[in-house]
């Protein structure tokens, strides 16, 4: 059989970019190992710039109706017994987008509605169950888990979306070196309670829990523990982890007690890795094919939608200008490499000031933080960064006044100065409006 583009995984980013080239009536086939939904934990936190990408392709409504919107984030540092514990709020509020907030919704609720909107256009094929066997130049040997039968597919273009064990990286022979990290997580969801709606980080020197509302009065919790420390834990009674996250939070006294067996909890061992090559030939890679980020602040599915989004926008131009020569795909890594890398730094610093269990590095970051919620510059760079929407780099000036040698900023940003720090569409389609592509 033939297809335009040929998509191996049907994650969120593979979606993503099917999705966008069937609305441009390119025919695509994206073919997924798995049968039906996963049980291993995904990403579920979307930032702004997912959510316009979403609304520009005309599922914005369902991903609302399956969502739940955090506008603001509280971090909470935990002091000595008795001691009050310090708050600091960043907000999402002060974003010029039409969606200033992030949303938690369920990896496979999205990835539904991704797919049945994909399968309203003829364009779109869709296999379950299907693994990528072997690349051979154009053509794609796939197999139907199930029955065992195997199907040869040639296509233009083949896009690895594999995740982090990618046979189209391997094909491409394209290395990735993995940083490992000192420390783990734990993740589950359970029952909120009602007024819990925001997403909060609480933190002492030596521990970190992260909340994050979803839908439907649940909550995403993830928990750090030292590398190593799992199977000791393992061997404790669940109510041992019930303590570790009463203690941190005491409002989940009743709600993480509905956890009743370990095998509910979840392990998450971070790593990072950016491969230099994105594309090679008729060939590129998305999401965790070619980099992987620590999941500290929630970035790897939002770049892997990203990309998705760049890609299908270059791709789209070259169907439609007929001009398919592979050359083109450079476009995509020159807009998205230097963009992943910064996300990737910003997410390694945060893993750093959380993991090491040292009081004076519990007492900066705190520090740290407080100043960059009152400096108006600062608390607009963090949020700004996070969200995808825009890149503006912290200065050594900037971190002077987070460490207190400097006095904060009060003066408000004006739509102008906001405006040139957010990625235009000549920024995130350069080759458009020009002889760019061959």
């Amino acid at each position: 059989m033939k297809t335009n583009v040929f998509i191996s995984g049907g994650g969120i980013g593979g979606l993503t970019l099917g999705l966008k080239l069937a609305r441009c009536n390119i025919d695509v086939t994206v073919v997924e190992r798995l049968p039906g939904p996963g049980s291993v934990y995904k990403g579920e936190l979307l930032q702004p710039k997912s959510l316009e990408i979403f609304d520009s392709l005309g599922v914005i409504d369902d991903v609302f109706q399956n969502g739940h919107s955090i506008s603001d984030l509280e971090l909470i540092e935990l002091k000595r017994a008795k001691s009050k514990a310090e708050h600091s709020t960043m907000s999402y509020s002060i974003l010029p987008t039409p969606y200033p907030f992030s949303l938690m919704i369920h990896h496979e609720t999205l990835k539904d509605i991704l797919r049945q909107k994909g399968e309203e256009y003829p364009s779109f094929h869709y296999r379950a169950n299907t693994v990528c066997k072997k690349i051979n130049g154009h053509t794609v040997t796939v197999e139907d888990r199930e029955t065992k039968a195997e199907t040869e597919i040639h296509s233009d273009f083949i896009i690895g979306a594999e995740g982090r064990s990618s046979v189209t990286r391997d094909y491409m022979e394209v290395d990735v070196k993995e940083k490992k990290y000192n420390h783990h997580f734990l993740t589950v969801t359970f029952p909120r309670p009602m007024e819990m709606v925001k997403g909060r980080i609480i933190s002492t020197y030596q521990s970190f829990l992260g909340l994050f509302p979803l839908p439907d009065n649940e909550v995403r919790s993830v928990y750090l523990i030292p590398a190593g420390e799992y199977k000791t834990l393992r061997k404790k009674p669940i109510s041992e982890f019930h303590k570790l996250y009463i203690e941190m939070c005491p409002d989940l006294d009743g709600y993480v007690n509905q956890i009743e067996d370990w095998k509910k909890i979840q392990l998450m061992v971070p790593l990072k890795y950016h491969a230099e090559t994105y594309v090679r030939d008729h060939f590129a890679l998305i999401g965790d094919a070619v980099h992987t980020v620590h999941p500290m602040a929630g970035e790897g599915m939002n770049m892997a939608i990203q990309d998705g989004s760049i890609l299908g926008e270059l791709l789209c131009d070259m169907y439609k200008e007929g001009k398919l020569n592979p050359a083109n795909l450079e476009w995509y890594p020159k807009v998205r490499k230097k963009r992943v890398a910064h996300q990737m730094h910003l997410s390694h610093l945060s893993a750093l000031v959380y993991s090491y269990p040292y009081r004076p590095v519990g007492w900066l970051r705190n520090k740290s933080l407080q100043r960059m919620e009152r400096d108006s510059i600062s608390h607009y760079k963090q949020m700004l960064n996070i969200s995808g929407l825009g890149m503006w780099r912290e200065t050594l000036y900037d971190r002077m006044i987070q460490g207190g040698m400097l006095p904060i900023r009060h003066d408000s940003l004006t739509d102008e100065e906001k405006s040139t720090t957010t990625f235009t569409e000549n920024q995130d389609y350069p080759w458009k409006g020009k002889e760019a592509l061959q």
